[in-house]
């Protein structure tokens, strides 16, 4: 140690510029004087490379240090600079902190040290509220005298909070300057973000959590602010509506299988109401906008979530062998708030509108090219439901899923209802021109409807009920096969290694399927329209709605059994 020089500083605030420093130097910082005023000591050094820079002085003369210990382990590795920040309280047997310059040449780097207290450089800033929208803020102004201020953000500690920080600094001279640098902390988990910006500038920092603040946990989310000691910074919170949109979908897009589902539901049984009431089935999307309404669901889902909180409600769902409520477990975990399942309900509406629009103009878009193309042909429809050659398809797709995988029998069966679809949709489109055709030569030889054109009309319009509750149907159905879609990627890959996927998690339900959508695929509003069975058909899907919510948000394997159960009871409508 002979040829460092030893400095001491005796100021608590200190900057070193090195550059072609031809002799080695140690700066020794006596701790004595400065434990009464100040609490903490920071330490930065801009020179980034991994050898010991700063030490804790424990034994020492009056003109070197005699043992230390190394402190530079203690550093955090910041954007152009790394920084220790010490609590002198934790280190009473340190006299002294030495840091250390090496000759250097060529190499430019700068040091800074400050003592500071710890009130002095901590501001607390509440977040503003949930339903401020982003029309209300909170702000505070920091005259910045030293190197790092704490802004704690009280009151953050939900994922579904979300806002955004805008950082403006100005300083008073136009001198170079280090980049300021903004680190939002937050303590009980690993997910710090960190910002440089030139001083001055104006800078955005995006502000949310991914794990909520566990129950025993008291600290507080900060913003670090390590600064420029002659700059002014005004820090402005504002929640951020499209963040914490952003966060729902985050945390709870997993769920959203559940909310459209339950939509399609809701609009299914509507169909069958105004089917009972007019004899005639309404459009889906006309139906969705009617039927489908949050408050015909969110209330019943919080009053079971309300009443899992007692014990008597909870025995008497486990006398019944029902699984747990994925509402209240949600609840229970903080992950959950009141308007997710609102917003979560209104998204799954609008994803149920527009795929009923988009796969109803698919289906006559491409019925009238096919119609363009190829010229139709009258073909001989059978009115039976179950025929020798139906239930033999029937048998095979059964074979199939239990042989193979069940997964692959329900997109096959999913295809041929596409295609029946189709069918029914080209019936739908060239039988009102062939009729027109055939009245306006009837019309010559006589004025008046015959019984026979009255039966056209009325064949026409019941073809197009039935193409209604097929799209409805193929609906639901399509959200069986998205949700059964694992289970056949991972059979696929293991093909070559076993024909047959063991076990099989849809299996029973793909055998059930093929034997319900064989006959809906064939069936007709007539059919339905007979049944003793519609009035319950119709009523179902409303308590299903409301038990997928209950039951499916963390278990999406139970969702195809609600679907399966209300096509069970439109199939029974059908031959009952």
């Amino acid at each position: 140690s002979g040829a460092f020089m030893w400095i001491t500083v005796k100021t608590p605030k200190w900057t070193y510029s090195v550059y072609n420093d031809s002799d080695g130097k140690y700066f020794t910082f006596p701790l004595a004087s400065h434990r009464k005023s100040y609490s903490h000591i920071y330490c930065g050094n801009s020179m980034l490379d991994t050898s010991s820079w700063i030490y804790g002085c424990m034994n020492s003369n009056s003109s070197m240090c005699l043992e230390a210990t190394d402190l530079s382990w203690r550093a955090e590795l910041l954007p152009g600079t790394k920084v220790v920040i010490l609590k002198l309280q934790d280190y009473p047997s340190l006299s002294h902190i030495v840091l250390q310059v090496p000759p250097t040449i060529g190499n430019k780097y700068t040091l800074d040290c400050e003592f500071f207290r710890e009130d002095s450089r901590t501001v607390q800033l509440p977040v503003t509220h949930l339903f401020s929208f982003g029309l209300s803020s909170s702000k505070i102004l920091l005259n910045s005298t030293g190197l790092l201020y704490n802004v704690q953000l009280q009151h953050f500690n939900q994922v579904y909070q979300a806002f955004k920080i805008y950082i403006e600094s100005h300083c008073h001279s136009l001198k170079e300057r280090k980049p300021s640098v903004y680190r939002l902390h937050i303590p009980w988990s690993h997910e710090d973000s960190i910002t440089v910006a030139k001083a001055p500038s104006s800078t955005e920092i995006s502000a949310k959590l991914h794990i909520a603040q566990p129950q025993n946990d008291n600290r507080i989310p900060e913003l670090n602010i390590y600064s420029s000691s002659d700059c002014q910074y005004e820090v402005i919170l504002k929640t951020s509506l499209l963040q914490i949109l952003g966060q729902v979908i985050r945390f709870h897009a997993g769920a959203f299988p559940v909310y459209v589902v339950s939509n399609i539901l809701l609009a299914y049984g509507g169909q069958l109401s105004t089917l009972i009431s007019t004899g005639q089935c309404s459009d889906f999307s006309l139906e969705l906008v009617r039927t489908a309404k949050p408050y015909k669901v969110e209330p019943l889902i919080s009053i079971v979530v309300f009443l899992h909180g007692f014990h008597w409600f909870r025995v008497i769902r486990e006398s019944l062998s029902l699984p747990e409520v994925d509402a209240a477990v949600l609840s229970s975990q903080d992950a959950w708030f009141p308007l997710v399942s609102l917003i979560l309900f209104l998204f799954g509406t609008g994803i149920a509108y527009w795929s009923g629009v988009i796969f109803s103009t698919s289906l006559r878009l491409i019925s009238s090219l096919w119609l363009t193309l190829i010229r139709p042909t009258v073909l001989q429809k059978d009115n039976k439901l179950i025929t020798p050659r139906r239930l033999c398809g029937v048998l095979s797709l059964a074979l199939v899923s239990w042989t193979t995988c069940g997964a692959f029998a329900v997109l096959i069966i999913y295809l041929r209802y596409l295609i029946k679809d189709l069918d029914h949709s080209k019936e739908t489109s060239w039988k009102p021109s062939i009729d027109t055709i055939k009245n306006q030569s009837s019309m010559d030889s006589t004025s008046k409807a015959t019984p026979q054109s009255l039966s056209n009309s009325t064949t026409v319009a019941e073809a197009v009920n039935s193409l209604k509750m097929h799209v409805t149907i193929v609906n639901l159905f399509t959200w069986i096969v998205l949700l059964n879609l694992p289970s056949l990627i991972y059979w696929l890959k293991n093909l070559r290694y076993s024909v047959r996927l063991d076990p099989d998690p849809c299996r029973s339900t793909a055998i059930v399927l093929v034997c319900i959508l064989e006959i809906l695929m064939n069936s007709s509003t007539s059919e339905v329209k007979s049944s003793k069975l519609l009035k319950i058909a119709s009523k179902v899907p409303l308590p299903l709605s409301v038990a997928m919510l209950a039951f499916g948000q963390m278990h999406l394997y139970r969702v195809p059994h609600f679907i399966t159960f209300s096509l069970l009871l439109h199939m029974l409508c059908c031959v009952v």
